[in-house]
This record gives structure tokens, C-alpha cells and sequence, in this order.
């Protein structure tokens, strides 16, 4: 597998790619109570405090698709992944998978068959994986416990298929995870993820903690099995030199809030919020090298007391009165979707 990223086209497009979409999600919103112990609070005489962790995001993915979703630390981009594959339950809105109520099939028996077809790649594979388990009972559990198979010939074999899929030996079925190196990891997390043959892959930062040159060779073995298989990628990173290989669609996230979400191309070369704008600009060109760099200004709010207004009117040399007073909702102009009042009044 070359080091070297490939930028090829994305899956072939089915035809329920040109119907509704696969995913579905309408103002999905998480609150989390971060309150001082009620005893604590009646002494102090404090107020419970609660964190909107999610405010409000609507997007579609269509099948064969990837939506990547960009923005800093504390954004909120992790607590959407957790939504959309059930790991957390919304304190407001919807998130509808392949024409039904996702969270409401969770609660019920077919949840473990939709529980199949939606799975996650997390974050950290030194962590993610068991470490007391061989590679056999790891990538094999999903396959066991969804009922797949259960005879253990079979189960063996299917493993070695799985681990093939992702650039690896079955002969590594017997290792365990500390003999291999982080992006070998990653690979056999993602064969974990492909056991049940899912739909729809929720991405959670899979290659941050890998080197380079280790996180193209997984991103690769990820385009290569979308296209294979027709996958739908929900993909987060706070890299957007990765999610412009990897995206159709790209999300821009602050404070728990969609501020634009637009095409790839659309948003890499004529970006309208002016955090996305600051955030583009921060990335290092390699024809730009005489050109001062515009650093990303000032610091994420407190969630715990965010700004009035708009969430970033601290931090945007175009705020005004109303930027300061009004949250900007998402609305579509030129094609795109951008939360703000500037561009909303021609003022960028």
C-alpha cells in the first residue's frame, strides 16, 4: 500500500442515492448535566448547570457518500458520532436511517438489526481494542454476537477474509493487539467495523493518532472499501488536508452548531463563514510560502456560558450589533448552507 493519498472519485452512486437519503438527521440536540451535587448547590446556592454539548444540527448523507465534519476541539463533533449510532439518546430532534426512526428502532428488538448495519471506528486504537483478546475473538465477536455464524470453521475463515480486506494476514489471527503497530491497529478496528457488513460507518478522528505516512495507507484501505462496497462514510476530523481527500460533503462545527456545510470543492475554494475562512487560512500552502499566515484568533467560549448572539461573534472581525445580540440560523444561500449574519447581508 503507497504512503501517498490517492484522490480518486467516491463510490459509485446506487440508485437510493439518487432518492432520500440514507441518513437523516433534524436538529439533533445533547444536553448534559454537569451540576455540583444537589447538596453542594442548596449550600452554595448555585444553579444547576447544563452543557449543550449539541444544538441543533441537521444534515443528509446520501448512500456512497461522506459528509466529514471539521471544527475544534470541544466542538461537539464526537457527541454527534456517539448520536448517530445510539451511544447516546437526543435530547431533542431526529435521526432517521434508511427511512426510519433511528432511536426509536434502538429501544425495540429490530435495534440489533439496524445496530448491524450502522457501526464506528473510534478515535484511539491503543485503546479501542481489548487487549487481553486475540485478533480472532476481536474482529469475530461482532460475528458471534449478531448470530452471523456460528460454527468456528467458518468463523476462522471469515475472520482471515475480514483482515485481507484491510491489508492484513489472516495468519495474525493468533497475535494480539500490543504486537502490532497503531495504524495495523486501526486496520483491524476498521475489520472489526466490517463484520457485520454495515451500510453506514460513523469515523470518530480514526488516523489522528497515527503517523503520516500510517494515516494515508488507512485512509486509502477506507476509500478503497468504500468504493468496493458501496459505503456511507460519517467522517470527523479536525484535519482538513485529510477531509479534502476523503469528503463529498464537509460540515463546519462551533460550539455545537452547524455554521456552514457545503460541497468539497465549494468549501475549499470559495469558503463564506468567516470561521471556516479562518480556519482555511491557517492551513500551510506550499505555493504560499512567502505569505504570512492568518493564525486562528482567540479562544473556543466557555459551552458552560457561551456568548449572546452568534457563538463565534467574539472572535469575528465582522461582528456587529446584530451578530451580538442574534444567533444566526442555517440558512441556504448560493448554493451552500452558512449560519451568519454577515454573509447572510452581503457584508463579507
Amino acid at each position: 500500500m503507497s504512503g501517498a493519498l490517492t484522490d480518486a472519485p467516491g463510490a459509485t452512486p446506487t440508485p437510493t442515492a439518487e432518492g432520500a437519503p440514507l441518513v437523516q438527521a433534524r436538529d439533533l440536540a445533547k444536553t448534559f448535566d454537569v451540576s455540583a451535587p444537589w447538596l453542594n448547590r442548596v449550600i452554595e446556592r448555585r444553579p444547576r448547570q447544563l452543557l449543550h454539548a449539541v444544538d441543533g444540527v441537521s444534515f443528509d448523507i446520501r448512500q456512497g457518500q461522506t459528509l466529514a465534519l471539521v471544527g475544534e476541539s470541544g466542538c461537539g463533533k464526537s457527541t454527534v458520532a456517539r448520536l448517530l449510532v445510539g451511544l447516546y439518546e437526543p435530547t431533542r430532534g431526529s435521526l432517521t436511517f434508511d427511512g426510519q426512526d433511528a432511536h426509536a428502532a434502538f429501544k425495540t428488538a429490530r435495534g440489533r438489526v439496524l445496530r448491524r448495519r450502522i457501526q464506528m471506528i473510534f478515535q484511539d486504537p491503543y485503546a479501542s481494542l481489548n487487549p487481553r483478546w486475540i485478533v480472532e475473538h476481536i474482529v469475530g465477536e461482532p460475528l458471534l454476537e449478531h448470530g452471523l455464524i456460528s460454527d468456528k470453521a467458518a468463523l476462522r475463515q471469515r475472520v482471515g477474509e475480514l483482515l485481507l480486506s484491510v491489508g492484513l494476514s489472516p495468519l495474525d489471527m493468533v497475535k494480539y493487539p500490543h504486537q502490532f503497530s497503531g495504524g495495523q491497529r486501526q486496520r483491524i478496528s476498521i475489520a472489526r467495523a466490517l463484520a457485520t457488513e454495515p451500510q453506514f460507518l460513523v469515523c470518530d478522528e480514526p488516523t489522528s493518532a497515527l503517523d503520516v505516512s500510517v494515516q494515508a495507507q488507512v485512509l486509502n484501505i477506507m476509500k478503497d472499501l468504500q468504493r468496493k462496497q458501496g459505503l456511507t462514510y460519517l467522517f470527523i476530523s479536525h484535519n482538513l488536508a485529510v477531509v479534502r481527500h476523503v469528503s463529498d460533503q464537509v460540515g463546519v462545527m462551533y460550539l455545537g452548531r452547524l455554521v456552514e456545510l457545503a460541497g468539497k470543492q465549494t468549501l475549499f475554494s470559495n469558503p463564506q463563514h468567516p470561521y471556516t475562512r479562518m480556519l482555511l487560512d491557517a492551513i500551510p500552502k506550499m505555493h504560499d510560502t512567502g505569505r504570512d499566515r492568518t493564525p486562528v484568533q482567540g479562544e473556543v467560549p466557555n459551552p458552560l456560558n457561551p456568548p449572546a448572539g452568534c457563538a463565534f461573534n467574539p472572535r469575528c472581525p465582522h461582528a456587529n450589533a446584530r451578530c451580538r445580540s442574534e444567533r444566526p440560523q442555517l440558512l441556504a444561500l448560493r448554493g451552500i448552507q452558512v449560519a451568519c449574519h454577515a454573509v447572510e447581508e452581503g457584508r463579507l
